[in-house]
């Protein structure tokens, strides 16, 4: 055995994380670590990767009792978490983040610049990420950054890699090329702890499981031994009805809603589409389709030439133009877009009705309180107070803070970015039940995401990207994998230039 929790208590306060729970690495295993947000994985692994000691319990390390004083003293047993929020200085150098705090030195006790780029470079070779080390980690983008922090893990003679939510910002080809690195070293006995709300992922790459509900341990065993469905039940503890997306009816009506013509920005070129009201429109297609930069174009984040026409009107301006003509956006990478960390649970819900709806000079805490129960009750926000710092709650939860804003808008064209990133599947339910009884109110919705499954639960039709341009628009009864695949790789386009 690689390593072993056992009976690890952790207490926060009042709330207990973690509540004697046992869990086991083997050499050569990729163990999937699973359970909703705020089901103690995190922390679990936190205690493994030395971050902070459990309130009770043991810690073996290929059978030899540890305690851990920092991360550092579990790195030095060959143990390392690569963490779901990304933990790099943008104002070093790739090499040198990579390098922090194990720098390689010379005879003369100086930086060995040359050698630590030389050792960089090889590992990006071995992922076949195109990383310049040299390059700031600043110009890098979200996936790029995420492969630099799979790399600092990779760099060293790990034996324990623990991986949480690592694929979130990864294509396609860069999930396929972590995979095949994982399988590359667990065929040299290194174990891996593997995070994710990904079912697909988990299958495909997983050997064994274990779930975590509440804090405590519900069940382990071989991912070939059970299905999707099962590991669903046993995170949630019940039954997540797939009928309820299969036999739904579809909201859209004949009224235009939102008018895009002849779009340009940054990465996208001539994109032009209607959006009616009541419909739940998806946008897809593989990194660097240009499915950011539409999102960000049409919540005014980035400029752009053509027209977003709503209501008659040409929306003209940045984020507060689009605000005040009724979009609002949910936005990706939520610790980086989304929420306001030094603010509390209360702040951040009510920060939508203070930018459209507020007409007073003077806020009311009575009113604001009563907008957060209201919310709370609607989304299930978990929150034992509103007056908690957001980055208190779970990742699911702060989507829901998130989600709870925008309905206080009351806007009527809702722009939802990779809504279910980071999120489990008890929750990704709560969020498409939701998007279909916004729907059902008629309100209108773009969803942009590249996981083809929730795709083909919500959607009435679906915009396929490819090189900043629209591949493809599918109506309902077209959209599958196979298709949505099929056109995320430009299939059209290919064609028209060979023809």
């Amino acid at each position: 055995m690689l390593a072993e929790l056992k009976e690890i208590v952790v207490d926060f306060g009042p709330v207990r994380a973690v509540d004697h729970v046992n869990f086991s690495v083997r050499p050569g295993e990729i163990h999937a670590l699973l359970g909703e947000n705020g089901a103690g994985k995190s922390t679990l692994m936190n205690v493994l990767a030395g971050t902070f000691p459990p309130d009770s319990g043991s810690i073996y390390v290929k059978g030899e009792p540890v305690r851990f004083s920092s991360a550092k003293s579990a790195m030095d047993k060959g143990i390392r978490l690569i963490h779901q929020e990304l933990n790099l200085c943008n104002d070093l150098k790739v090499y040198e983040n990579l390098y922090l705090a194990q720098e390689i030195k010379g005879k003369s006790g100086l930086l060995d610049s040359h050698q630590m780029i030389e050792c960089a470079q090889r590992v990006f070779e071995t992922m076949g990420a195109n990383i310049d080390p040299k390059a700031p980690v600043s110009s890098l983008q979200t996936a790029e950054k995420q492969l630099v922090e799979i790399a600092r893990a990779l760099l060293f003679s790990c034996e324990i890699i623990i991986m949480d939510e690592p694929t979130t910002a990864l294509s396609g080809r860069d999930i396929k090329n972590l995979f095949n690195i994982m399988r590359t070293l667990k065929a040299r006995g290194v174990g891996f702890v593997y995070i994710s709300h990904k079912m697909p992922e988990i299958f495909e790459v997983c050997d064994t499981f274990t779930v975590l509900r509440d804090g405590k341990w519900i069940a382990d065993g071989n991912i070939a031994d059970v299905n999707e469905k099962q590991i669903s039940e046993m995170m949630t503890g019940k039954a997540l009805l797939e009928s309820d997306f299969a036999s739904r009816k579809s909201n859209v009506q004949p009224e235009i809603a939102l008018s895009v013509n002849n779009l340009n920005s940054d990465g996208i070129k001539d994109i032009s589409f209607e959006l009616k009201k009541g419909e739940i429109l998806s946008v897809t297609g593989l990194h660097g389709s240009g499915r950011d930069q539409l999102a960000d174009a049409l919540f005014g984040v980035q400029s752009y030439t053509g027209e977003v026409i709503k209501d008659g009107k040409q929306i003209k301006g940045g984020i507060e133009s689009h605000l005040k003509a009724g979009i609002a956006m949910v936005p990706r990478n939520r610790k980086e877009r989304g929420i306001l960390n030094d603010l509390s649970i209360l702040d951040n819900l009510s920060m939508g009705f203070f930018n459209t709806k507020l007409k007073s000079l003077l806020i009311s805490p009575k009113k604001e309180r009563g907008r957060f129960r209201r919310r709370q009750q609607d989304l299930s926000i978990r929150a034992d107070r509103p007056s908690n710092p957001i980055t208190s709650l779970s990742g699911g939860n702060q989507q829901k803070v998130i989600l709870g804003r925008w309905l206080e808008a009351d806007a009527d064209i809702l722009l939802f970015d990779n809504p279910t990133q980071g999120i489990d599947v008890g929750t990704k339910y709560e969020i498409y039940k939701l998007m279909l009884s916004l729907s059902a109110q008629g309100k209108s919705i773009i969803m942009f995401s590249s996981e083809f499954a929730e795709i083909m639960k919500v959607s009435d039709r679906c915009i396929v990207m490819f090189r900043g341009e629209i591949n493809r628009i599918l109506n309902r009864d077209e959209i599958s994998e196979e298709s949505l695949m099929y056109y995320s790789t430009g299939a059209i386009i290919e064609e028209k230039q060979h023809a």
